[in-house]
């Protein structure tokens, strides 16, 4: 039987993304992550070049099942098997695969048939590849899906926190599941859409400090719960701890797949903004003992950074391919450790 670490640690990961055509090599992007001391990378599928490189290297995996998988898998246990045979078990244990997370953000595209039944198979896909796992007397590998933000009816303030109506039948037998075996609700939580929503478009003034994850002298308080908010990602995350409650699942773990700040492309999307997000992200999500969240206070949330390149053939607004912590060449976009040191970035 083949015994995992435990999958949950303040080791920060970064998300490796490869929608650009100049980008550098798998092994020199490997070989970059390395020398980052990247704990973690996430993968957006699960490819054997990049698992092979992976190979022997100090760093958990998160691989992907393409959301046109989903639906196969959901309806053949075969499938399933044969999926987790060759891009886990051809590959283990020399590649420290830890999550493998089906499916990207499902629920945010329900409005056609195709898309809505991909939904409804995605819990029975996720049953199949983790009991597919377990067959092979794999026990720690967590089996996930990262959901967007744009899944909450409300999040602010956070207790008022609600999923939205249409996805709610959805959303059940996802958290009896995660919750039942003890994985994680996965996010793509980003504090520069919101304070860009709050700026451009509704005019409520979001502070860029509160957005960036500076704490100085500026809080919010929940008025239901009392609790006190120094930054607006934990209110964020806070919104769905209390949706999920409201649905009867008040325990369930966090995660954030992906979250950042854009470095060029729009309002607030500089490399200072970007680095300073960055910087105060990884001080708070490495605190050992972890800070946890207000409504979590001590949870340890694992986190991946997007993103590790710019990618240029990614389609979306002038910030969407303007994430990346590295330029095309391989050196920094901004100066940023990924393994905090002690030191408060503010």
């Amino acid at each position: 039987m083949w015994i995992l670490d435990a999958v949950a640690s303040n080791r920060i990961g970064i998300n490796y993304g490869r929608l650009g055509n100049n980008l550098p090599s798998p092994t020199r992007s490997i070989e970059l992550l390395q020398t980052m001391n990247a704990g973690r990378v996430r993968l957006y599928d699960a490819d054997h070049e990049i698992l092979k490189l992976l190979s022997g290297k100090n760093i958990d995996i998160t691989i992907t099942v393409a959301n046109d998988e989903i639906s196969g898998i959901a309806a053949n246990q075969h499938l399933a098997n044969q999926w987790v045979y060759e891009h886990i078990i051809t590959h283990y244990p020399n590649t420290r695969t830890r999550f493998v997370l089906v499916g990207h953000e499902v629920f945010s595209s329900i409005s056609t048939y195709q898309d809505l039944q991909i939904a409804r198979d995605l819990v029975r896909a996720m049953k199949r590849i983790k009991s597919a796992v377990k067959a092979q007397g794999i026990r720690n590998i967590k089996v996930g899906t990262p959901l967007a933000m744009d899944m909450m009816e409300m999040t602010s303030p956070p207790s008022y926190g609600s999923f939205k109506p249409e996805i709610r039948e959805l959303m059940l037998p996802l958290l009896r599941y995660i919750n039942g075996t003890k994985s994680f609700m996965f996010l793509n939580v980003y504090p520069y859409l919101t304070w860009f929503d709050s700026q451009v478009v509704n005019q409520t003034g979001i502070s860029l400090d509160f957005a960036l994850l500076r704490t100085r002298n500026e809080s919010y308080t929940d008025p239901q719960t009392g609790l006190v908010y120094k930054n607006l990602l934990d209110q964020m995350l806070d919104s769905v701890v209390y949706a999920m409650a409201k649905l009867g699942y008040d325990d369930v773990n966090l995660a954030i797949s992906e979250t950042g700040w854009p470095h060029q492309g729009g309002s607030g999307a500089t490399r200072k903004n970007a680095a300073v997000y960055n910087k105060n992200l990884i001080r708070k999500m490495s605190m050992v003992p972890s800070i946890g969240t207000p409504a979590r206070p001590g949870a340890v949330i694992p986190t991946f950074i997007y993103t590790l390149y710019d990618e240029d053939q990614k389609y979306g607004s002038g910030t969407e391919r303007r994430w990346g912590l590295l330029n095309s060449d391989g050196s920094p976009v901004y100066h940023v450790n990924i393994t905090w040191t002690g030191k408060r970035y503010d």
